[in-house]
């Protein structure tokens, strides 16, 4: 019986390429600012026009300043590349959410809360990170700009197929830990590049358990693995999720769409070309204390021992030892957002540890909604009032500190508590040093000043 993988995958090619790719169709094509420009020019050239450009959705979202944005962006690079975003959709028939729209906000939190990511589709953007959408029971992936630029004349694209994999994780996550938890644990587990070459296919109760939030929190980190992507069979949360949302099928649509979507599971007999399993007992809140995401121990351990050259060199960018706890280390920036953990349900975690308590003196804190929607909702619930009575204040929405392409740089040396998916060196800014956590040990790091474990504050 073939993996959800291959039904997808199967249903998609369109011509087999004797000792070569797969062409493969694409649903949904998403562009950005950063890597749609030369696509589009390449287009111009060619003298081509869109094939389907009614399955192509445009949105700024890297270089948006998340301050004055009803103000013209004062960074000119950043200026010119949404400006031509807007221009090259106009240009070519396009659907554009623009800056300051309510359709506006990080493409991968956008697509799935407005309907447009759904079961059983094939997804693609200018974005590693595009792995997010598999959350909805899609095959989504990152490519290159030549490859947006096939894709947007040809709505297809030449793929070598990857291979499958499954990780199961079973039991109940324990209080405090979080689905951003479970993905640095895995990513500890089985490295930066454990998952090359592979799709992953999440599965086990703690996946199943998951709300679609923290499914798309998983799937997000998937790339970090070096997976081409990751997903989650769709079931009743997915569905309950999508239903009534703007761009999903309604009325006799829905049924028969729904129909379809129930049949997306692998067989009981599937075969994956590799397996992995996990106990949720084994994984408490994380932190990470080097220069890649795999870098990882739980928020009570020490560092380990490492004689590698390039361990050396991430502790030392980061001003760590092998062997020292981190817990109580001080922290000068806290960010949550990003496309990992900028959704309600973030606010809401990160609302719940704050409530009643006053954020620490010194320490910055961005908080980030990944949309407009999203913002809108924080303000509904009242959630903008327990944070602004703890000192917080909500930015507005964008890719902010998650990368250093726009205002919002961590200065050089400071540390960052960050809800993002990267901690590369100078990522959030030259010379920053970034420890990825969930929202939750980001809250206990603006409350106290320090690394702290949640679980103490819950």
């Amino acid at each position: 019986m073939n993996t959800l993988f291959d039904k997808i995958w199967d249903k998609h090619v369109v011509q087999l390429i004797d000792g070569g790719p797969t062409q493969l169709y694409i649903d949904r094509l998403y562009c950005h600012e950063v890597t749609s420009p030369q696509a589009f020019e390449g287009m111009r050239q060619r003298g081509l026009m869109c094939f389907r450009p009614q399955q192509i959705f445009c949105m700024p979202d890297h270089n948006t300043p998340t301050h004055d944005q009803d103000k013209p962006i004062t960074d000119p690079v950043s200026k010119k590349q949404v400006d031509m975003l807007e221009k090259n959709a106009a240009d070519f028939g396009l659907a554009h959410f623009g800056m300051m729209s309510k359709d506006n906000g990080i493409i991968h939190v956008v697509g799935p809360e407005k309907g447009l990511s759904l079961p059983g589709m094939t997804i693609v953007c200018g974005d590693s990170h595009t792995s997010t959408h598999g959350a909805v029971g899609a095959v989504a992936f990152g490519i290159g700009t030549s490859e947006v630029e096939m894709v947007m004349a040809s709505q297809c694209i030449l793929q070598q197929k990857p291979k499958s994999m499954r990780i199961s994780i079973d039991g109940k996550l324990a209080e405090g830990v979080t689905a951003k938890d479970v993905a640095l644990y895995l990513m500890a587990q089985i490295s930066t590049s454990g998952a090359t070459g592979f799709f992953i296919e999440y599965a086990g109760s703690v996946v199943r358990d998951l709300s679609m939030e923290g499914r798309l929190t998983l799937c997000n980190l998937s790339i970090e693995m070096g997976a081409r992507g990751g997903f989650i069979a769709p079931d009743d949360t997915t569905f309950d999720y999508i239903k009534g949302r703007e761009y999903a099928p309604k009325g006799d649509e829905w049924d028969k769409a729904l129909a379809y979507w129930q049949t997306l599971k692998s067989g009981d007999d599937a075969v994956f070309d590799k397996e992995l399993c996990f106990d949720a007992a084994d994984i408490e809140p994380r932190i990470t204390y080097g220069t890649n995401p795999g870098m990882g121990i739980g928020v009570t351990e020490a560092i380990p021992e490492n004689g590698d050259a390039n361990f050396q060199k991430a502790l030392g960018y980061m001003g760590f030892q092998a062997g020292q706890k981190l817990l109580g280390t001080k922290v000068d920036y806290v960010f949550l957002g990003a496309c990992t953990n900028g959704r309600i349900e973030d606010f809401r975690v990160f609302a719940s540890v704050v409530k009643g308590r006053r954020k620490a003196a010194g320490v910055v804190a961005w908080l980030v909604p990944g949309s407009w929607a999203v913002d809108e909702q924080i303000r509904k619930e009242g959630l903008d009032k327990v944070l602004q009575e703890a000192g917080f204040e909500i930015r507005q929405p964008g890719c902010s500190a998650c990368l250093a392409m726009n205002d919002d740089k961590v200065p050089s040396g400071k540390l960052c508590v960050s809800t993002s998916n990267r901690n590369f060196e100078g990522r959030q800014g030259p010379g920053s040093r970034t420890i990825l956590a969930s929202p939750l040990t980001a809250a206990a790091a603006a409350l106290t000043g320090v690394i702290t474990d949640p679980r103490t504050l819950l």
